[in-house]
């Protein structure tokens, strides 16, 4: 297994995940993108018809995201984050969403096994960074942070993605969660914690998301 980053903030659409052989693998997030998400295109439509541009507007809430992923993962390792490479305003929403995450966590015991873990499926042929791998309250559980508006049905796809990464990797998961923590009061006051009860179907789901995926790359292969 091989990972290449350019960076420790580099969004997790942009890393490269390779198998043994060094055959370069999808990632989670671009796999599931073959699916369809109304939402998002009604959305963007929103953005436009304020004269907003979406492509920067996208790219300044993913700095947020991965700044506040960041902090929490240097948290949870005891590490120093570097903000840096961050405006103020960036930084500030990210670290409501680290105030938010804190008021979840700390009413729980976790035992963190794993945070920020590239891992790549041999079997499946794709990659993915799980957030975070834990015990909560006792139970092996798969966290993925979400700092967005809301949660989404492809996100719990999304997280069926990791929970296969982990097992292949020879970890237990016993519970599968997001835990979104948005980026100011707009998008939540406090913290939404769902427990995924179906993530078989998803499991299924991601499955022909990764099939599709690959049939549509041999498609525009041969145009």
């Amino acid at each position: 297994m091989n990972i290449e980053k350019s960076a420790a903030k580099v969004s997790k659409s942009h890393v490269k995940y390779r198998l043994k052989d060094g055959f370069c693998v999808p990632g989670v997030t671009t796999i599931t993108g073959v699916m369809d998400k109304p939402a998002l295109v009604k959305w963007a439509n929103g953005l436009g018809l304020k004269g907003i541009e979406s492509t920067k507007y996208v790219d300044n809430l993913a700095n947020v995201g991965s700044l506040a992923h960041d902090i929490i993962h240097c948290y949870l390792t005891k590490q120093k984050c570097d903000t840096s490479m961050y405006s103020k305003d960036q930084i500030d929403l990210a670290e409501t969403c680290v105030i938010k995450w804190h008021y979840w966590a700390d009413s729980k015991e976790i035992s963190v096994i794993g945070s920020e873990m590239p891992l790549v499926s041999e079997k499946h042929q794709f990659g993915g960074t799980c957030d975070l791998y834990a015990k909560v309250d006792g139970v092996n559980t798969l966290i993925d942070l979400k700092t967005c508006k809301g949660i989404y049905d492809e996100q719990f796809t999304q997280v069926a993605g990791y929970k296969l990464l982990l097992e292949e990797a020879g970890y237990t998961v016993d519970q599968c969660m997001i835990v979104r923590i948005g980026r100011n009061d707009d998008e939540g006051e406090q913290p939404e914690v769902k427990t995924i009860t179906n993530i078989d179907l998803h499991i299924q789901r991601f499955l022909i998301c990764r099939s599709l995926y690959a049939i549509n790359a041999r498609i525009r292969k041969d145009v």
